[in-house]
């Protein structure tokens, strides 16, 4: 087992998740070299200020605009709109590695008399015959039991059971409404028919803890959100996986001082990142927004215990229970969470406001963490393609914004 403080646990995983320092990747290649890194993005639809994709992006690659992402998902189809821990954005050549994923989709809704299948040739023929469709492009206004406890439309179940099959992908998106095309459109045949890469269960296993683990950095054992989504992964399985890549070397154990009787695991091939953030010299502090789902924030307890952060997000919260907002956002700076920003943006105004800011308890900012939050906050601006910046009158006179004042003057 290694011991290492919090000082250098925070640093690894900032570092792991090119945030240590922000916005050093470039262009289309940086997007694909964090993503093969990680292994995946949550994808959510809710757009604030972006939809969680281009938050965690924004933050990770300079001057990132959301059509870059936009282009490696429905023009250069080297990424996927997919699946892996919930909806994500992957890798296509991933592809062949949820094979079976799907089988189970297919186990589980591909029943010819299931409503949603009793359709499915029919909308597959529509697709061949029409090119890509959506579910309001069908007339079935029949509606069915569906997810979340909610009723669907029969054709948008039909659909979203094909998409979990495999038959149909994600050929583009209006919104957050999504267009399908056949599969066998846009993956190319012989990526299509390449076998499942682990021939066994157990090796399927030892795959995905992996790439899970590499997805934030450092793993938590009882982080029952990281673990989502991951075939029979849970409970004694997922602790015997946890041992048998510790044994063959694949992963090592670390313990933090100050977060006592916890452990963590490491993959072996990430501990010369390990080693460097020890070494190496910090970078100059910059300062960055977090998306809320964000892979660096996916494990909650962690951030507490490692990063001295509580965060909820509270989108689903009813407004009277909420604590801070909405949609707020982590403020990153160096290697510590140093406030929180409630961000909306107004498309029609093309105007950012913030609409509300907190600063965590301690935190004095001096000279230098303003300059690192005014270039922040420049960078935000240009990602969401707008030059107009303002406070809420609720903010308006909260000490220490003054910056914020002034980038709307420049």
């Amino acid at each position: 087992m290694m011991t290492v403080n919090k000082t250098h646990a925070r640093r690894f995983i900032l570092a792991h998740q090119r945030l240590w320092p922000p916005r050093k990747l470039r262009g289309k290649a940086g997007i694909l070299e964090f993503i093969r890194h990680v292994g995946c993005i949550q994808f959510d639809p809710i757009n604030i200020v972006g939809r969680n994709p281009d938050l965690v992006l924004q933050s990770r690659v300079d001057k990132y605009r959301p059509v870059m992402l936009e282009e490696l998902l429905y023009s250069d189809r080297q990424l996927l709109d997919g699946w892996d821990k919930v909806s994500s954005i992957i890798l296509a050549e991933d592809w062949p590695y949820f094979s079976r994923h799907r089988q189970l989709m297919r186990e589980r809704h591909g029943d010819p008399s299931n409503p949603p299948m009793e359709i499915a040739p029919m909308v597959l023929d529509a697709i061949r015959e029409r090119g890509p469709l959506s579910s309001i492009d069908f007339k079935q206004d029949d509606k069915v039991a569906w997810s979340w406890g909610h009723q669907s439309r029969l054709a948008k179940a039909s659909l979203d059971v094909l998409y979990a099959m495999g038959e149909v992908l994600v050929h583009n998106r209006v919104g957050s409404r999504r267009i399908y095309d056949l599969t066998e459109r846009l993956i190319p045949p012989d990526l299509i028919s390449t076998p499942d890469p682990n021939a066994t269960m157990e090796d399927y296993q030892e795959w995905h803890v992996l790439r899970r683990i590499g997805g934030v950095g450092l793993a938590n054992p009882s982080a029952s959100e990281l673990w989502l989504a991951m075939l029979g992964v849970k409970g004694d399985i997922l602790r015997s996986t946890l041992v048998r890549l510790v044994e063959r070397g694949d992963l090592v154990i670390l313990a933090v001082d100050g977060v006592p009787d916890r452990v963590f695991f490491v993959r072996s091939q990430d501990l010369p990142t390990l080693e460097l953030v020890r070494t190496k010299r910090a970078p100059k502090a910059r300062a960055t927004l977090i998306g809320a789902l964000d892979n660096a924030i996916w494990d909650r307890k962690m951030l507490r215990w490692i990063f001295d952060f509580e965060y909820i997000w509270e989108v689903y919260k009813p407004v009277k229970e909420r604590k801070y907002g909405y949609y707020v956002l982590p403020v990153l700076y160096g290697d510590r969470f140093v406030a929180r920003v409630e961000p909306v943006f107004d498309r029609k105004e093309n105007k950012l406001t913030i609409k509300n800011w907190w600063w965590e308890d301690g935190v004095q900012p001096d000279g230098k963490m303003k300059v690192a939050l005014t270039t922040c906050m420049k960078g935000f601006m240009r990602y969401l393609g707008t030059n107009n910046i303002g406070l809420a009158n609720e903010v308006s006179r909260k000490a220490d914004l003054g910056w914020v004042s002034d980038l709307d003057r420049n």
